[in-house]
Parts: structure tokens; sequence; C-alpha cells
């Protein structure tokens, strides 16, 4: 809580998870943390596995002050594309959270439009707690949707695969043809059908 005990209070962490699939919403989360109540064994959500961010995950909503989750849809990342469409979820995110920051640490080196002021952290969810928490929430929230996307798409994967370019995702677009979460005017969607 180093990077937090320098901001002013409250503090959030805000991170996302699906900037880079070609299918399914992008997903944001905004963390304020008890500086007295970390969980144990936070830490980017891309190391640790699912087991251990789904144990997290209960850990972080049972003691944090506040948390919010939230999406931007594929419509809004075909619409604004998936760098506004990240910042339309992180501040939905933050709007959400039942008390409002008036600081914000978030993940990487964009300064996107948030309701209170930010500092941006590359690689903040490796050194910043409410960041790592955040991309915990943001991640099994984002996880969890794409296994409901699963059962109402069959066939493609979303269950195992997220919706990243895997081969057995590959495979399933060229066999059915994109489904209607996939993003179909995103440049990495458009290369991968060209490609396939």
């Amino acid at each position: 809580m180093l990077l937090e005990a320098a901001c002013p209070a409250p503090v959030c962490g805000v991170d996302e998870a699906g900037r880079g699939p070609l299918a399914g919403p992008v997903c944001a989360a905004a963390v304020i943390l008890d500086p007295n109540h970390i969980p144990a064994g936070l830490n980017d959500s891309k190391k640790l596995t699912a087991k251990q961010r789904d144990a997290l995950e209960f850990e972080i909503k049972a003691r944090a002050v506040a948390f919010s989750v939230a999406f931007a849809t594929v419509e809004e990342i075909a619409e604004l594309n998936i760098l506004h469409a990240t910042g339309l979820a992180m501040c939905r995110a933050v709007e959400g959270l039942s008390i409002q920051p008036v600081f914000a640490l978030v993940d990487g080196n964009y300064r996107f439009k948030l309701p209170c002021d930010i500092k941006t952290v590359v690689g903040g969810d490796g050194i910043s707690s409410s960041i790592a928490a955040a991309s915990v929430l943001a991640k099994t929230a984002r996880d969890r949707l794409m296994v409901e996307m699963d059962l109402v798409h069959p066939g493609y994967g979303f269950a195992s695969h997220k919706g990243y370019g895997a081969p057995t995702h590959m495979e399933a677009i060229r066999r059915l043809g994109p489904s209607p979460i996939h993003r179909l005017g995103w440049a990495p969607f458009k290369t991968a059908l060209e490609e396939a």
C-alpha cells in the first residue's frame, strides 16, 4: 500500500480485463482497500491461477471498503474503439463505487478521463495492492461472463479461451462464422479472419 499511502484518500485502484480478445466485452474494476485488511497473495491476475483468483475475489469483496465492476459492450468497442471503450468501463467502475474516491491509481500509461484525479502506474497490478485487487475482480467477472456466453453461443469454446485467439477459437470461427459477441469491426479480428 505504499503507492496508496502517498495519494489523497480515499484512493482506488483501477484495472481492466479483456482488451485483447476477439470476442466479448471489456471489463474494468475499481477497488478501495482497507490498509489494515489487505488480502494475502494479491498480485497481477495474470500471474495467478483461476483457483487463486476465485479465492482472492471472495477475500477482496469481503474486506474492501468499496468495489465496483463494469463493462463496455462489443457494440461500444465497435463505436468508440477498444481504448476508449476501456476508459468507459473504467469510468463506470469508479462511478459505481459506494464511496467516491478522490484519487485513482490506474494500471498502464494512458490517462483515461475518470471522475477523480488519477495517477497512471505502468505494471501497477504488480506493485499496487489496490490495482492488483481491481485486476482480480475484472478478470474473474469477465471470465464468468464468457463462461455464460459459452452457453448462449455454443461451439466457440468461450468457456475455455474466454474469447482470445486460441487455435480452437479460430477453427470455430472458420466452421461457424462469427457470433454476435465477436468484435467484427475491430482490426485484430479482421486480421485474424484473413489469416484463418
